[in-house]
């Protein structure tokens, strides 16, 4: 019987976990953190995310959890609207939803635990990669046990540990810019609807929606170049300043209450290969994505439908090591294209950031003939919206 370890249980790990203990196959998932309530968890699902939960069986789940579906997208630069997008984007589909990434591992460890073949292992990290040759054959945990595997998954985001001791090459991406991250209280002004806003003034940018579990979430772009202490900065009053009038007011408001931010460093690359014999690396560990448009947690689900595609035929029956390394590379050569195209339409996003960042002109322009301009703006940045929304290939469930 095959036997695959899986390091990390996020969205990618936590999900092929379930579909493989679901199709009879014996798992066991590792997982440092001791609770999925860590204090950054993506929780966008664009469609191409929310056709990966429908393909695993899990859209059920998503509507018992806290979720809300985003309204629209508005745009600010110098304190102006320049344009506004509705959701859903396309006629007949389905809006960005937001869910509680916490209660939704919650939910999936619950079915993944009614399977007799599956276990999970939590609050233990990963020490090593177990060699027999040149190949792999399990870990050895930082409590000393050894856990023989016939397959290591490593899901163990970007900073994989699967990854390092499998010696796979991360082509990083250069990236001049990281994310800080608030937390605090809503405003009444997302209660009827939920829209996320872009928001410019000068050199300054920040992106704020509310949640699914009711806060207001801020992600502020901070800039390699830019001359501030951000852990000194009076970061109510620097996020009033940036904001338009009605925002400004409510944060000014929260003063007392806006948390510390969390500083997000800004990883983007692709391995060269994903895979050696007996590992493969999936999810932030093969490909950390840009935050841009909440591609990590859609690409990730992605990528445990296809590896299930792939591994479920091969992992039945009696055991095979020679027919599972085949379909390894396989599943890297399903997936990266999708990732190549996804990252460049994220890399045009920052790209037009940074012009606006740069050029005191273009945004001051912009601001001044939005009512001429803005919707030769909107239909340029709608037509790059749909495609990194829906994803660049279909991805169904076939086993």
């Amino acid at each position: 019987m095959t036997h695959i370890v899986i390091i990390g249980a996020g969205p990618t790990g936590l999900t092929l976990a379930m579909l493989l203990a679901q199709r009879g196959i014996a798992v066991t998932a590792i997982e440092a953190s001791t609770n999925f309530r860590r204090i950054f968890r993506g929780e966008a699902l664009m469609p191409s995310g929310l056709a990966a939960i429908d393909a695993m069986g899990l859209t059920d789940l998503v509507a018992q959890i806290p979720h809300r579906a985003l309204d629209a997208w508005e745009f600010y630069i110098e304190n102006r609207s320049i344009f506004r997008v509705e959701e859903p984007m396309t006629r007949g589909g389905k809006p960005c939803t937001l869910i509680s990434q916490p209660a939704f591992l919650a939910g999936v460890l619950d079915r993944a635990q009614q399977c007799a073949k599956f276990e999970l292992i939590q609050g233990t990290n990963v020490r090593d990669l177990v060699w027999n040759g040149d190949r792999v054959a399990g870990v050895t945990l930082s409590d000393g046990r050894e856990i023989a595997a016939d397959l290591v998954i490593g899901a163990d985001g970007r900073n994989s540990i699967v990854r390092e001791q499998a010696n796979l090459t991360l082509d990083r991406a250069t990236q001049n810019f990281d994310i800080l991250w608030f937390k605090l209280p809503s405003s009444p002004e997302f209660a009827a609807e939920n829209v996320f806003y872009s928001i410019v003034r000068g050199g300054d940018a920040f992106g704020v929606f509310q949640g699914a579990e009711g806060n207001l979430q801020v992600g502020w772009s901070l800039h390699q170049d830019d001359r501030i202490d951000w852990q000194q900065v009076d970061w109510a009053e620097k996020l009033a300043a940036t904001a338009p009038d009605w925002l400004a007011a409510h944060l000014r408001s929260q003063q007392a209450a806006i948390e510390r931010p969390l500083l997000l460093s800004i990883v983007v690359g692709r391995c060269v290969q994903w895979q050696q014999p007996g590992v493969l690396v999936l999810g932030d560990a093969a490909h950390p994505m840009s935050p841009i448009r909440a591609q990590g947690i859609n690409m990730a689900l992605r990528d445990a439908v296809v590896a299930a595609n792939h591994l479920v035929p091969v992992c039945q029956g009696n055991l095979d090591l020679a027919a599972i390394d085949r379909v390894l590379p396989q599943i890297q050569a399903e997936r990266e294209p999708e990732i190549i195209r996804i990252q460049k339409l994220q890399q045009q996003e920052v790209n037009q950031a940074e012009l606006l960042r740069n050029y005191p002109l273009i945004r001051h322009a912009v601001s001044r003939l939005a009512p001429i301009i803005g919707s030769r703006i909107r239909h340029s940045w709608l037509d790059r919206q749909l495609q990194l929304r829906d994803g660049s290939m279909p991805v169904q469930l076939r086993v």
